[in-house]
Parts: structure tokens; C-alpha cells; sequence
């Protein structure tokens, strides 16, 4: 027996060296490592770089790009690896929160779908390919010995600013004048026409916080609408003491909607209507003075009666007096609309009504601040909607468009079969998509170029939304790139301007060489005495560059008196003419669809990633699929339970999901949510539920040409199927047992 005594830390350091010296003899290489021989230096294999410390994370700030909200982020990082995203808490827009879309960005980065090497078609299918080759493709098709008028190649891109919109408008002069279409499924372009003529400025400050009631006409403002981080943010504060009341007007209860103190059930469409009535009972009852409403308005108040009303709207004449109630007695109030009440053939006079109240209620330039541009349009957001996809894909059918270069979308998924998109982007010669995935657009190209994610990428962006003064959201990557194979689109970018005019842009190395440069000599930069490096150093560490504005932001129109708005802020209406629509029924189509905005997929460009799609929905906790939402009411008139596999049919198409009974929902509508129903979008999104965007008609706002994502009527019937939802939630319903005790707050008075 052997008398070799062994300490407890020897023993640990001699069985782990055991373990490396197995493993090492198993590769076949020669081991010198004895128990006998006692200790051997240990080396690890990763040789860690300066300043990163094993087990200790440091925080690195950023900006969120899953969204056009501009919020500033902070990331984890721990030994070369970012692990986990969270507000920035020095950011003006989000204040150090961050929504559930957000903190999924580290699954676009890790994501095992993410392209890894470029693609080009041959043969009619894509083949992996080097960056060199995929490059010199892209050379061949829009560089200058290409032989291609400028004219015949069109970028089609999602919302984009920033230095990146900078370097795309370069490339479009460089190759002789190219087009560029933006696309965004949800926008508020409608919003923004009647914030201009209403306010006179398209971009407005919402002062949420400052407010003691809000009305809300289909704007979901704490998740899908605006800047929701930023709103919520603001809401916290409204609801602090004295607490603020929220009335929310909308055809399919929200977030925001479950969160009111009153919800009105408003027949999809007939939001304007509603508008006027409250107004009308504001002027009639509380004394406001229809003297600052345009005449054409002011006018039609008598015809907007609490009785008519109900026959049009479905709003009970209590709730609307209720709402005018708090509206009068609760200042200073704000009204807000967008989202579903902007989504109708006459969407723009829906909202313009609904501004007009803050007009009556002298809510300008206290609750609802009209703003400056940004000062630096070159930098400032190009904003996406459907009336220029609709543009670009009959451009296309027509054959006057030879290269797409696409990046940021897919409208081959978001587009209405009737807009006819594949058919529009087979008859474009070369597709060049730059995308982190293969999609349902992406998929058609030609060219494939895989990007960088945002975790590995350099920036810089305007918020659509401008919260508060002038800055540049500064992006910074967090870690090196995953993959040998992927660029940033700043770098490709720069590296086909390179091809046109080196002498410019060659001096360049990189996009961060680019950035560095450029945020130097840009003089109105807020500098404040520091130097370059100092001013830079600090972008770094807030995630932000502050900027200096040319002209008075907010702009002075934000303190124009309210006595004088029937001049200085509002537009005519009686050269306009103010049309609201008559609710009429439809036998042959009786429900309107509300393809319903998701708060965890979007408009769908979210759904490849698993924490979103096991995130329950907020008011129905559904996971992983789609359904077709309706009220207990209809459901009974048409002989349906919950569960039933139904088919939801227009004139343009159908699809078929489970019914989920709601009493949240208009009578009068059905709603199935969008983002589900990919048929190309990697494992976690392909084939999984089904997408209503397809079989919307194409109805446009008559004043703005924008889609009215909630104009199209639906017949629903049976497929004889019935199964069980998968959600996270229960039943939504005591069924009469009174297993909970509820007490409303006036019966609670009277106690």
C-alpha cells in the first residue's frame, strides 16, 4: 500500500490535471503528467484580452434597433460575450425601462437561423458562396461599369436614419438617381398628415405625465403605438396621485384598453362619429366654445346626438357622457388617436376629429406640444408605409425596375395578396436582399449579403418619435462578430461608394472609421467646450449624441394661445370638406376584420424568436399560434364555442384559427392578431398560424392613400373542427359561481 499522502488542494489540482491529460491522450498527443510527478502550470486556452476580467460582466451602452423607438440600451457583457440587454437609464426616451422586444434582440444575435455565409442563385436556387464572390455580384449589377441607368434600381427598405439613410441617398446619386421606397406596415402616416394640419407640425411631444384624463381613440399607446417604452414611462407618473384617468376608445380591447378606467367598445370605423358626439356634448353641457372649432366642424355638432351616436357607434350614451364628464372636470386632458381609429377609409377625419378635442379642451401647447423637424433632415427618419410599397411594386409589374436593393423588410409577407408582391419582385431582374435571415422576401433574391446583428454592428439613429430635445442615438457593437462571413450594411455600403468615388470615401476603413469622421465635422454638434475625443468618448459611454437645434425646438407654434387656434393652428376644414362615414351593415361580408397589432411579434418580423412566441399574449395568454377573436354574444348568434376551428373569408382570401371568446371585442368584429403565418422565416415562425395581412382588401385612406388595415369586412363559418387553446391563462370567467367578491369604487363610496 502506497504512503504517498495527498492534501486536499494538491488532490484538486491533480485530478483536474488528470482529466486534462485523459482528454489530451485521447487526441492521441503525449501527456508528461504523473500523479508522481506531482504539479505541472496549467495555461487556459483562452488567453483573455486587456481589461476583460473572467467572471466579472461590464456594461456597455447602445441603442435598441428591434423597433424605430430609438431606446437606449446597456448590454452585459462577460468574457467577449453580451448576455443581457436592459434600459439605459440615462436615456430621455425610455428612462432605463425596456419592453419585452427589446430584451429578445440577444435571440436575433444567437438566433441558430442566422445566415452565416452570403447566398447567390444559380440555377435557380441559392448556394452558399464567399463574400468576395457575393460582392463582385453585387459590383456586376449596380457598380459603375454595370451599364445600368440609375433610374432602374430602387432601394426598398423598412424605416431608416441616421448616417445610414446618409450613405444609402450617397449610393442612390452615385449609381445615377436611384428610387427609394420605404415600407412599414405599421405607421402613422394618416397621424402625421392631420398632426400637420392640425398643429402644424407632423411631429408632436404626448406630455402623458402632465395630464389628469386621457382619451385614447384606438391608440395603444403602452405597447404597439408610438413609442410604448417611453409611454408607459409617462403613464407611470399619470397614474401617480392625483391620479389620472384613462378612457380608451377601440373596437378590440389592448393593453392600453385593459388598463382604462372606462372602454368603449367603438364600432371599428365609426371612431370619428364618437369624436364629434363628445365634442358636441362638451360644447352643450360644460361650456366649451365651439368658436375655436373650424366652422365646417363646428356646424355639424348639432347632428351628433348621445341617442344617434349609439345607433352608430355601439357606445352606450352614459359612457360617452361619462367620458365628456371626465374630459371637462379633469385638467388639463389629452386625446390621443392613431392605431386602429386611422385605420378606415376616412381614418384621416377619425383623427382630425379627435385633435379638434384638444383644441376645445386647450390641451395645445400643455398636454400635446407640436415640435421642430428634426434639425438635420439628411439624418432624420425616411419613414415606411404602404402607399410606397403599392408604389414600388406597380413600378415594378411595369418593368422599369431592374435591381431591388432590399433591406429591413418583407413585403413579401406583409403585403395584401392584392397587392400582388410576388409577381412584383419576379418581374425585377436582380434582388439583392442584406439580411440577418432568409424570409419570406429574402428567399427570392438573388444576391444574399448576411449582416452583421445589432449586437456586432456601429450606428447612428434618429428616433421617429422625437420624446424630447435633438440627439443621434448612438449604436455601438458589443461583442466581435459571431461569423467570418457577415458585415455590418454601413461597411457594404461604403465599400460600393468606394467604387464610385475613392477619393471620397476611401480614405475610410470602416464604417466606425466613417462615423468617427463624419460626428467630428459635423459643426452643430453640442460639444460644450470638449474636445472630439472627449465629446465621442461621452456619445460612448450615454449611447447618445446631443445635438444643437438651428431654430426654436420645441417650435413656437407649441405656445401659440389657444384662443387664436381656429388660425394659427388649425387647417381649414370648410376647404377640405370633412366627410365621416354612416355605419352600414353588409350582408354578404356582416363583421369587420381588426388584423390586431401584437405586442410580441409585431407586425410578424419578431416571430422567429422562441421567447416572444412563449410569451403569453397580454389579454388573451395564447402561445405559439394564431387565433380569430369574438364576442361570447356573436359567437352565441352564429352558434359558436370557444375552441371551434373557423374559417375567416373576405372577397380576398380567408384563413381558419380556433375561436377565443372575449367580451373585449366590438360585436360587430372579429380580430385575428398579425404576426404568425410564415411560410420562410426559420424554425421557430414557419408554419405556425396564419397571416390576415393576406386577405386584406385594398382600401386606402381617402386623404393620405395609406392601407385601412381595418376595412375589410369578413364572413366567419365553421369547419366542424373543435380543440382546445393552447394558453397560459385560465378562464377569464366566474360563469355566475361569485367565486371572487368585486366591488365597483362608487358602490365602495357608499359603504
Amino acid at each position: 500500500m502506497s504512503t504517498y499522502k495527498v492534501k486536499r488542494r494538491d488532490f484538486l489540482k491533480i485530478t483536474g490535471l488528470t482529466g486534462a491529460s485523459a482528454a489530451l491522450a485521447a487526441c492521441d498527443m503525449p501527456t508528461t503528467v504523473t500523479l508522481e510527478e506531482g504539479e505541472e502550470e496549467v495555461v487556459s486556452y483562452l488567453m483573455p484580452e486587456e481589461y476583460v476580467i473572467p467572471g466579472i460582466g461590464v456594461w456597455y451602452a447602445s441603442t435598441c434597433q428591434q423597433c424605430d423607438a430609438g431606446c437606449g440600451i446597456i448590454g452585459r457583457v462577460r468574457e467577449g460575450r453580451v448576455l443581457k440587454l436592459e434600459g439605459n437609464p440615462v436615456s430621455p426616451i425610455n428612462k432605463g425601462a425596456l419592453c419585452q422586444i427589446g430584451q429578445a434582440a440577444l435571440q436575433v444575435h444567437y438566433n441558430p437561423d442566422r445566415l452565416k455565409q452570403p447566398k447567390l442563385r444559380q440555377e435557380g436556387k441559392l448556394i452558399d458562396v464567399t463574400w468576395d464572390d457575393a460582392f463582385a455580384a453585387l459590383k456586376s449589377s449596380i457598380g459603375p461599369d454595370s451599364g445600368l441607368d440609375g433610374s432602374r434600381i430602387a432601394w426598398l427598405t423598412g424605416t431608416v436614419s441616421g448616417h445610414q439613410r446618409v450613405l444609402m441617398d450617397a449610393v442612390s446619386e452615385a449609381v445615377g438617381g436611384a428610387s427609394h421606397y420605404a415600407h412599414e406596415t405599421l405607421n402613422d402616416t394618416v397621424v402625421d398628415k392631420v398632426n400637420a394640419d392640425v398643429y402644424g407640425s407632423a411631429n408632436v411631444q404626448y406630455k402623458i405625465a402632465d395630464a389628469q384624463s386621457i382619451l385614447s381613440f384606438g391608440a395603444d399607446f403602452l405597447s404597439t403605438w408610438g413609442s410604448p417604452v417611453h409611454n408607459s414611462v409617462q403613464y407611470g407618473q399619470f397614474r401617480d396621485a392625483p391620479r389620472g384617468v384613462l378612457i380608451q376608445a377601440e373596437p378590440k380591447m389592448t393593453v392600453t384598453g385593459g388598463s382604462a378606467d372606462l372602454w368603449l367598445p367603438v364600432r371599428p370605423g365609426t371612431e370619428g362619429t364618437l369624436a364629434m358626439t363628445i365634442a358636441a356634448e362638451l360644447v352643450a353641457s360644460h361650456g366649451a366654445d365651439a368658436t375655436k372649432l373650424p366652422k365646417a366642424m363646428a356646424d355639424q355638432l348639432g347632428q351628433y346626438s348621445l341617442d344617434s351616436s349609439e345607433a352608430q357607434t355601439g357606445v352606450a350614451a352614459s359612457l360617452v357622457k361619462q367620458a365628456a364628464n371626465f374630459l371637462a372636470t379633469r385638467a388639463p386632458s389629452l386625446v390621443i388617436a392613431g392605431g386602429t381609429a386611422a385605420a378606415h377609409e376616412h381614418g384621416y377625419e377619425a383623427v382630425t376629429a379627435a385633435a379638434m378635442l384638444n383644441v376645445l379642451l386647450g390641451n395645445v401647447g400643455k398636454t400635446i406640444i407640436p415640435v421642430a423637424d428634426f434639425p438635420y433632415p439628411a439624418l432624420a427618419p425616411k419613414k415606411g408605409d404602404t402607399a410606397q410599397l403599392a408604389a414600388f411594386a406597380k413600378k415594378a409589374k411595369a418593368g422599369d425596375i431592374s435591381v431591388a436593393l432590399i433591406a429591413g423588410t418583407n413585403p413579401a409577407y406583409t403585403a395584401p395578396d392584392q397587392l400582388d408582391m410576388a409577381a412584383a419582385l419576379s418581374a425585377v431582374k436582380v434582388k439583392v436582399a442584406f439580411t440577418e435571415f432568409l424570409d419570406e422576401t429574402s428567399s427570392m433574391a438573388d444576391i444574399v449579403l448576411p449582416l452583421h446583428s445589432d449586437m456586432e454592428s456601429w450606428g447612428t439613429h434618429v428616433a421617429s418619435y422625437q420624446v424630447a430635445d435633438p440627439m443621434i442615438s448612438l449604436q455601438q457593437p458589443l461583442m466581435e462578430p459571431l461569423y467570418a462571413e457577415t458585415r455590418s450594411l454601413g461597411d457594404t455600403l461604403l465599400d460600393v461608394l468606394k467604387l464610385y468615388n475613392a477619393e471620397q470615401y476611401g480614405p475610410f476603413a470602416d464604417y466606425y472609421a466613417y462615423l468617427r469622421n463624419v460626428v467630428s465635422a459635423v459643426p452643430a454638434v453640442a460639444k460644450e467646450g470638449a474636445s472630439d475625443e472627449a465629446y465621442w468618448q461621452a456619445g460612448l459611454q450615454q449611447g447618445m449624441l446631443k445635438v444643437t437645434a438651428p431654430k426654436p425646438f420645441p417650435a413656437a407654434i407649441a405656445t401659440a394661445a389657444n384662443d387664436d387656434a381656429s388660425d394659427a393652428l388649425v387647417k381649414s376644414a370648410d376647404t377640405m370638406g370633412f366627410v365621416l362615414p354612416v355605419y352600414e351593415k353588409n350582408k354578404d361580408y356582416p363583421l369587420s376584420l381588426i388584423p390586431a397589432a401584437s405586442s410580441r411579434l409585431g407586425d410578424g418580423r419578431f416571430a422567429n424568436l422562441p421567447w416572444l412566441q412563449e410569451a403569453p399574449d397580454a389579454i388573451t395568454k395564447i402561445v405559439w399560434n394564431s387565433w380569430v377573436e369574438m364576442h361570447p354574444a356573436t359567437a352565441l348568434y352564429y352558434g359558436f364555442k370557444q375552441g371551434d376551428f373557423v374559417e375567416v373569408a373576405s372577397a380576398e382570401g380567408s384563413v381558419k384559427a380556433q375561436i377565443y371568446l372575449h367580451k373585449g371585442i366590438n360585436k360587430d368584429a372579429v380580430a385575428v392578431p398579425m404576426g404568425q403565418g410564415h411560410t420562410e422565416y426559420g424554425r421557430y415562425a414557419t408554419g405556425r398560424g396564419v397571416n390576415p395581412l393576406k386577405m386584406l382588401a385594398t382600401t386606402s385612406d381617402v386623404q393620405t392613400g395609406e392601407l385601412a388595415l381595418c376595412a375589410t369586412r369578413v364572413t366567419v363559418v365553421s369547419t366542424g373542427r373543435n380543440e382546445e387553446l393552447v394558453k397560459m391563462g385560465g378562464s377569464e370567467s366566474q360563469v355566475g359561481r361569485k367565486l371572487v367578491g368585486t366591488i365597483t369604487a362608487d358602490q365602495l363610496r357608499r359603504v
